[in-house]
């Protein structure tokens, strides 16, 4: 099973996205505080459909305290900081795949704590920003499920 970390999400219809992907896709997903909106914001609701009875959704309030409960898996984190491309990387089970906030990205902080060869980017034309967030995701998770020869597909 994968693992998609949202770091401080900000847009509900993004998590919303997530919720239906990482349930199509069999991935867990963890979100860590504090989060933009409630869990039971109404487009939180309306982005995720009726998905969320089928992932596995956990709240945690740091980082660190959601690696703890994931016992430590290999950690990607996607920033358009990057260098290194997300399909340069041969994905294992269990991995887990960071993305930070819709506005700011990840904090510096994160950055420095997670090794360069583990910081991957999105190709994309220059001088644009970033990706939604939730296309950014299911980009990374349809890449990495693919490598694993979509276990649980049909």
């Amino acid at each position: 099973m994968l693992h998609v970390i949202l770091f401080q999400p900000e847009i509900p219809p993004n998590t919303g996205n997530v919720i239906r992907l990482c349930a199509n896709a069999g991935a867990s997903l963890h979100l860590i505080r504090p989060l933009g909106f409630e869990l039971d914001h109404a487009k939180l609701r309306r982005a995720g459909l009726d998905y969320h009875e089928f992932v596995n959704v956990q709240v945690h309030d740091a980082l660190a305290a959601c690696l703890d409960v994931l016992q430590h898996p290999r950690l990607f984190a996607f920033t358009s900081l990057a260098t290194r491309r997300f399909t340069d990387v041969a994905y294992a089970d269990g991995d887990a795949l960071l993305f930070g906030r819709e506005t700011s990205g990840l904090p510096d902080s994160v950055l420095r704590s997670i090794p360069e060869s583990q910081r991957l980017r999105l190709p994309m034309q220059p001088d644009n920003r970033s990706i939604n967030l939730s296309n950014a995701v299911a980009i990374a998770v349809y890449e990495a499920w693919r490598q694993l020869g979509f276990p649980g597909a049909v």
